[in-house]
């Protein structure tokens, strides 16, 4: 069977409200079949982002520290907690139809789109978990934790990484999704490719103690740049979700 179209948006560096803005429009447009499916990858300034399980808590810089290290806050309507996007992190939003509004056969009635929601996370671990193995990184998930992870035994060969990373599992890659009423999933992953690694020190990140964090920058002598990650995570996602991806055809307005 042929493969749907996935068109792809690599669109720089993009002030998060603005993002999130086109989220909700081709999430719309998705849903209407006026777009194809897409996957936009991105870097945001630097924010941080409050699910909807966020706590005030977990955000532990005051607003006067916000202000002079240039951070947004803003509370979104995705799963998890708080989380950090800045300069040097991928970030990725695959806007994908996962289920259709359909009637329900004894009232006739629109019946909301039956999603298992937990594989289309698992889903998207994998797509991260593949790209970074065609980049030459081991990386793994972590039972009863969401994200994609780095185990110190990777670490411990890294010349650069501080002597926690060498001891507990890392994160290198957060996920936060939304799946609405249509079936158009919403928000997604973000891989830490060579981030200011400061900032994770304004958040309790994700609301856990002591969740290590980990970069590319930190794991290899010489980097990917975004554009080869953003080339392994598009073929990626093509494998693991089914699709033909589209890369930078037509015009999108921001």
């Amino acid at each position: 069977m042929d493969k749907q179209d996935c068109q792809v948006y690599r669109l720089g560096v993009i002030e998060y409200q603005k993002a999130w803005n086109l989220q909700k429009q081709l999430a719309a447009d998705v849903a209407a079949g006026l777009h194809p499916p897409a996957l936009l990858l991105l870097e945001h300034s630097h924010t941080y982002t409050l699910g909807r399980k966020g706590q005030a808590e977990n955000l532990l810089w005051e607003q006067a520290q916000l202000q002079a290290q240039q951070v947004d806050v803003h509370w979104v309507d995705r799963g998890g907690d708080v989380t950090y996007h800045g300069p040097g992190q991928l970030v990725g939003y695959p806007i994908l139809p996962l289920g259709a509004v359909s009637p329900d056969p004894q009232t006739g009635k629109a019946r909301l789109p039956q999603i298992d929601y937990i594989a289309f996370l698992r889903n998207i671990e994998k797509t991260l978990i593949k790209a970074l193995a065609g980049l030459g990184l081991p990386t793994g998930q972590i039972a009863g934790q969401t994200g994609v992870w780095v185990q110190p035994d990777v670490a411990s060969r890294c010349r650069h990484c501080p002597p926690e990373l060498k001891q507990a599992p890392s994160k290198i890659a957060s996920i936060g999704v939304k799946v609405d009423a249509r079936g158009i999933s919403q928000h997604g992953f973000a891989l830490n490719v060579a981030p200011d690694m400061r900032y994770w020190e304004g958040i309790k990140a994700c609301g856990l103690d002591n969740q290590n964090q980990i970069s590319l920058a930190l794991l290899f002598d010489d980097p990917p740049s975004l554009d080869e990650v953003a080339d392994e995570i598009t073929d990626a996602l093509g494998d693991v979700f089914g699709y033909r991806m589209r890369h930078n055809e037509g015009v999108l307005q921001l």
